[in-house]
């Protein structure tokens, strides 16, 4: 039983297996879960209990995920991912619009989501450190500017971009990261401009092919 919680999440999705394989996964991992099966619901607990993280279904009866993680985004200041089934052209176009943190496609085992969880909650803190130490001396916004936030258009590219290869390819994030790294070099590009194009055109994906 974890006494120290690593963080506060609320889980929306109105699946009730999903939500409740989620919801306990979650918290043996460490974290206190909130969830809700609908976007109403998910609005009034943000609101109550002020999670720091907030993992999306996107397709809902009512509110969908999108209109969650606008509301999220406009009045809470609450990053949030999404899990969906769905990594066509216009939901991944409206995912990187709304800003989301990252982009999981289903089906998804809970040893995927963890290690995505802890990625975001790294990064919140990492970011939350910057801000203090950049507000008490100048001096740290070089190396400020050099790492990634969660909050940095490149790194949301690049989760993307993993997550869309994840999909397609039946791989974990590990080897969908490193297959892009590699197609970037071979292609003498950067990985964040290579998973750029990847997103604005998607048949790039075919040029993925096995790799040695």
């Amino acid at each position: 039983m974890y006494v120290n919680h690593k963080g506060k999440i609320l889980v929306v999705d109105d699946d009730r297996l999903v939500l409740a394989t989620l919801t306990h996964g979650l918290s043996q991992a460490g974290y206190e879960v909130i969830d809700a099966d609908n976007g109403d619901d998910a609005i009034l607990l943000a609101h109550e209990h002020k999670p720091e993280l907030a993992l999306l279904d996107i397709r809902m009866e009512g509110k969908t995920g999108f209109d969650v993680a606008a509301y999220l985004r406009e009045y809470c200041q609450i990053p949030f991912m999404f899990l969906s089934a769905f990594a066509d052209e216009a939901t991944v176009a409206q995912v990187k619009e709304l800003g989301a943190v990252t982009y999981l496609v289903k089906p998804l085992d809970i040893q995927q989501i963890v290690p995505a969880v802890e990625s975001a909650f790294a990064n919140r803190r990492k970011t939350a450190a910057e801000a203090e130490a950049q507000a008490t001396e100048t001096t740290t916004q070089a190396k400020s500017s050099a790492s990634l936030s969660s909050a940095d258009p490149l790194a949301q590219t690049v989760a993307l971009a993993v997550g869309i290869v994840m999909h397609r390819h039946s791989l974990g994030r590990g080897q969908a990261l490193d297959r892009l790294r590699k197609q970037a070099q071979q292609e003498g590009r950067s990985v964040e401009a290579w998973c750029e194009r990847l997103l604005d055109a998607q048949e790039v994906l075919s040029g993925l092919g096995p790799l040695s």
